[in-house]
């Protein structure tokens, strides 16, 4: 199994760069307290520096944004995951808490102000990929059970025909969430080389260390970009 960015995404973003991280081994049926500690602290942080601060003017905000409108993806109607959660954090509306994995996802995203994605490498069909849709693709949302089916052209998250991630970074499906069995998770942070390449990759490593010391599980780092496009998920 490899994740792979297609060759049309770098036609569109030569600078795009994906930090990568694979962990299996996990539990993540247990309340983990150190992970709701770091979560709660990573809210406050936020909600305290941007409470008076207009979220999608942030330079970390803009480059997806900026990505977004050349994508023709409204990013006003469609945030970003992480302009999503940071604005929402900065009106003081914090984030409930979900799973120790996906809360731990949640507080290295905001404290590094990068989209970072979790999913089920059980649940995966085939290879993982980022690509433009093809017309018949399909999307089931979260909570729904009726399939949306994409048109041509929109930057997704797949595996084979299934779309994992609509609009790229903006919302996963239902398809490849992070459930209570999930115990093996490929988590990808995108970005850009020169725009927040050191919060990817800090991002990454974090993540990467949190998740050996608290889990003690199987962990792998990589990087995509441009010049390596691909990563076997051994």
């Amino acid at each position: 199994m490899k994740f792979r960015v297609s060759k049309e995404v770098f036609e569109k973003f030569d600078n795009v760069c994906f930090g990568v991280i694979v962990a299996k081994g996990i539990d993540n049926t247990v309340e983990v307290n150190k992970i709701i500690e770091f979560l709660n602290k990573s809210i406050q942080e936020c909600e305290n520096k941007f409470k008076d601060t207009k979220i999608k003017e942030l330079d970390e905000i803009l480059y997806y944004r900026d990505a977004f409108n050349k994508l023709g993806i409204n990013p006003n109607k469609f945030m970003s995951s992480i302009e999503a959660m940071l604005t929402r954090v900065s009106k003081g509306k914090g984030l409930p808490n979900i799973s120790p994995i996906v809360d731990l996802g949640n507080s290295v995203s905001l404290t590094h102000m990068v989209p970072l994605g979790a999913h089920d490498i059980d649940t995966l069909n085939g290879d993982i990929e980022v690509r433009f849709s093809q017309k018949g693709d399909n999307f089931i949302p979260l909570g729904c059970e009726e399939a949306e089916v994409l048109e041509e052209g929109e930057l997704i998250y797949s595996a084979g025909d299934n779309v994992r991630t609509r609009r790229w970074i903006w919302r996963q499906s239902e398809q490849g969430k992070i459930t209570n069995e999930s115990k093996n998770i490929f988590f990808p942070i995108d970005g850009f080389k020169d725009k927040n390449y050191d919060n990817v990759i800090s991002a990454r490593d974090e993540l990467a260390a949190l998740l050996k010391d608290i889990f003690s599980c199987d962990v792998e780092v990589g990087f995509i970009d441009n010049n390596n496009t691909e990563f076997k998920i051994d």
